[in-house]
């Protein structure tokens, strides 16, 4: 009876926790999804595109909504598809935040934000190596945006498609009434904040009260038996909840109370990376526009090349998470540093200096 009931509490924890991130997610809509629009119709280069789209999603927190919102205006003929394409790469950096302060979570706890921390981050590196790669290809031949056309071309004339989100029914309505009782963005922000670190140090703390080994044992056995198995987890679970931020800031805690290590998750990292490429390509397939769907299809061939090109060296992406991870278990306030530098001020700078 007491395991059942740990179960159910560990259940209630994780909504608890996919709550508070929806939450944090639109309270940063509230304060810059304005200032980020702004930037998006303002790119000018492939570099200024590049740094907007990093700017920009982390501002909004969702990477979808970044596509969806360029896929919007590649439709309108606002922005040229080739404007696009680093807007794109940019997104998907900037989409690795909410992991990354999710692990801040277990900062006050050394051992388990080493490896907290690195499971995160590992996000981060991926792609970033996958941009520092296809980036230079893609302005200097356009691969991307010439295979992306043909795609699009036998795409063009279907319709789109509506998933039901589960997420939206569970979460989305509490956080519309908290939104509409406190109206003020940054207290909300706060709110979230302080529900994600407690549901986070709650869900360690219960899941280590059961059996540790059965539980490994049924991530093991069920869930990531294989890199492919955890490949298809990761793209199907995105794709159903359309949030790869919340589907790989779910398995951080676990990584952090040592249920699964960094090489068990790196598959499903990238498969929350496929499957995030979902919501833009509906979006797109609704508009009914070639240049809106080869955008869109953009996205998905960027992250299809990532995967083929670094997984292959995995050694080298999840090496540099685990460096990272002990370097900054060390001095926590590098952790914070990389969290302001790599997703705030280091791209708003860029922005400012290739303006």
């Amino acid at each position: 009876m007491k395991a059942l009931q740990k179960i159910l509490l560990v259940l209630t924890l994780i909504w608890v926790f996919m709550f508070s991130i929806s939450l944090m997610s639109h309270s940063l809509k509230m304060m810059g999804g304005g200032f980020a629009r702004a930037l998006l119709s303002s790119t000018a280069n492939p570099f200024m595109g590049l740094f907007i789209g990093i700017l920009a999603t982390s501002l909004m927190q969702s990477s979808s909504c970044t596509t969806s919102i360029v896929v919007g205006m590649v439709a309108a003929s606002t922005l040229p598809v080739r404007h696009a394409i680093p807007i794109v790469m940019g997104a998907n950096i900037g989409t690795t935040v909410t992991n990354t302060v999710v692990s801040l979570g277990h900062i006050t706890r050394r051992q388990e934000f080493d490896r907290a921390f690195a499971g995160a981050i590992v996000h981060d590196i991926f792609n970033l190596l996958a941009v520092a790669v296809l980036f230079p290809i893609e302005i200097h031949f356009h691969f991307l945006e010439r295979f992306s056309l043909t795609l699009a071309r036998g795409f063009a004339g279907v319709g789109g498609l509506v998933l039901v989100n589960p997420l939206n029914i569970s979460v989305k309505p509490l956080v519309r009434v908290t939104e509409e009782l406190i109206v003020h963005p940054p207290i909300i922000l706060a709110l979230a904040l302080f529900l994600l670190f407690l549901a986070l140090a709650y869900i360690v703390k219960t899941a280590r009260g059961l059996a540790l080994p059965k539980i490994e044992a049924l991530l093991d056995d069920y869930l990531f038996t294989t890199p492919l198995r955890a490949f298809v987890l990761g793209t199907l679970f995105t794709a159903m909840i359309q949030s790869s931020s919340i589907t790989t800031s779910l398995v951080v805690p676990l990584v952090g109370a040592g249920l699964l290590s960094i090489e068990k998750i790196f598959p499903y990292t990238l498969g929350a990376n496929l499957g995030t490429t979902v919501t833009a390509i509906l979006a797109s397939l609704v508009t009914r526009n070639p240049v809106a769907i080869q955008t869109a299809f953009t996205h998905l061939l960027f992250n299809a090349c990532g995967v083929c090109i670094i997984y292959p060296v995995k050694r080298i992406p999840i090496g540099l998470a685990k460096g990272l991870g002990r370097r900054c278990s060390h001095s926590r306030k590098y952790a914070i540093l990389w969290v302001v530098l790599a997703f705030y001020a280091i791209p708003l700078l860029l922005i400012m200096i290739v303006r």
